[in-house]
C-alpha cells in the first residue's frame, strides 16, 4: 500500500490555507487599486527629484568621483590634497587641486555641502 505524505484531513487543511492565502493576495491587489488601474507602472511614474550633496572634507574618492566631470583620478587628487593640506575652508580652495578650474568648480559647487567660509556668505 502506498503511503501518502499527508493524511486526507491534513490535505484539506493545507488546501484551505492555500485558498485563504490566495484570497488575501487578491484582496490586497484590489485594495491597492488593481481593479481601477491605479497601480504604478514604472514607465509612467513621474521622475523623482533628488539632490546629490557631498562633504568634500569627509567624502572618500568613490563618492567624490560621482560629481559632474570628476572622475576617479581627480577625486583621488582631491582626497590627497585634503590629506596633505588639511580640510578645505571654502569651495574656492578646490581650485588648488590640479585639474579643477573656475568652470569645473561652478559645475560641482551646487553639489557641495557648505563649508565654513561658504556658509557665512549671503545667499548660501
Amino acid at each position: 500500500m502506498r503511503r501518502l505524505l499527508l493524511r486526507p484531513p491534513d490535505q484539506v487543511i493545507v488546501a484551505a490555507l492555500a485558498l485563504v492565502a490566495l484570497g488575501s493576495m487578491a484582496g490586497y491587489w484590489v485594495h491597492q487599486g488593481g481593479l481601477r488601474g491605479d497601480l504604478i507602472e514604472i514607465d509612467r511614474a513621474r521622475p523623482l527629484d533628488y539632490q546629490f550633496m557631498v562633504d568634500v572634507n569627509h567624502a572618500e574618492w568613490p563618492e567624490l568621483s560621482q560629481l559632474p566631470d570628476i572622475g576617479p583620478v581627480l577625486a583621488k587628487r582631491i582626497v590627497e590634497h585634503r590629506q596633505q593640506a588639511g580640510p578645505f575652508v571654502s569651495a574656492n580652495q578646490l581650485m588648488d587641486v590640479s585639474g579643477i578650474g573656475p568652470r569645473k568648480l561652478t559645475q560641482i559647487r551646487k553639489h557641495l555641502l557648505p563649508l565654513p567660509e561658504d556658509a557665512q556668505m549671503a545667499g548660501r
